[in-house]
């Protein structure tokens, strides 16, 4: 049987970990027949990236942090070299100081917002902007963002704010891409227990009480994200762009309960 991204190229930001929803994308691409190529940030993050490429069979790995341009451009030029086309571009990056991730979001500084605006939020517009050229056939640009983009979550904060600046910059994405049968979405996901989660405060009260009010009485898996990503990455999505898809077991559709 053929899987649904045989044939297609994609490359991956935000790979953290083997628990990472990014891996589990990564991983279920693989599964539906794409090829892959991987970035890391840094010399911890390539440690562990690394060999998640080997793994999955990625035809590079490359360094790229999303604030310095010229990676960026390196990234693509390599993109370019050894893939000739971009079908898929996973964009699962964000950040935020520590202590912006806690308190009140009206004492976030000056530097704090402007970090994780940048990282969070301009860097799906910067990654898009490269590989537009290379999407010549059309192409699938995906990104991950949260229930606090559009409601108060306690501790969320400045990372709400990046988040619902990202959800906004896929709409006007999607439409200045559209023409060319580029289609850009966001996958907006339960909470799950990964290293990113794991600097906001209150994530275990969260993953406790979320599966009480959720109406399908559960948390949701990077697995259940990862089914939700390769459906918009493939022509089955042919249709649809500029959308923010929850994969939260209903979460978000329930109000007082």
């Amino acid at each position: 049987m053929m899987g649904l991204l045989k044939g297609k190229k994609a490359v991956v930001f935000g790979v953290a970990n083997r628990k990472s929803i990014a891996y589990a994308i990564a991983k279920k691409m693989k599964e539906e027949g794409a090829e892959l190529g991987f970035t890391y940030a840094g010399k911890i993050m390539e440690k562990r990236v690394i060999p998640i490429s080997e793994e999955l069979g990625g035809k590079f790995c490359l360094p790229c942090d999303v604030l310095l341009d010229e990676q960026i451009i390196h990234t693509f030029q390599t993109v370019k070299k050894e893939f000739g086309q971009l079908d898929i571009l996973l964009h699962s990056v964000a950040f935020a100081p520590q202590d912006a991730l806690k308190g009140r979001f009206v004492d976030t500084t000056r530097q704090a917002f402007q970090m994780s605006l940048g990282v969070s939020t301009y860097s799906l517009v910067a990654l898009s902007r490269y590989a537009e050229p290379l999407m010549s056939e059309g192409g699938s640009i995906l990104t991950m963002t949260y229930l606090g983009a559009d409601r108060v979550v306690k501790n969320y904060n400045v990372m709400g704010v990046a988040k619902a600046a990202l959800e906004s910059s896929v709409r006007y994405l999607a439409e200045d891409m559209g023409e060319k049968g580029i289609r850009v979405n966001a996958v907006s996901a339960g909470p799950i227990r990964t290293m990113a989660a794991s600097g906001i405060g209150g994530l275990r009260h969260i993953l406790t009480t979320f599966p009480k009010v959720a109406p399908l009485h559960r948390n949701v898996t990077p697995e259940d994200v990862a089914g939700t990503a390769v459906y918009l990455a493939s022509d089955l999505a042919s249709g649809v762009t500029g959308e923010v898809i929850y994969v939260d077991a209903g979460y978000n559709i329930v109000g007082l309960h």
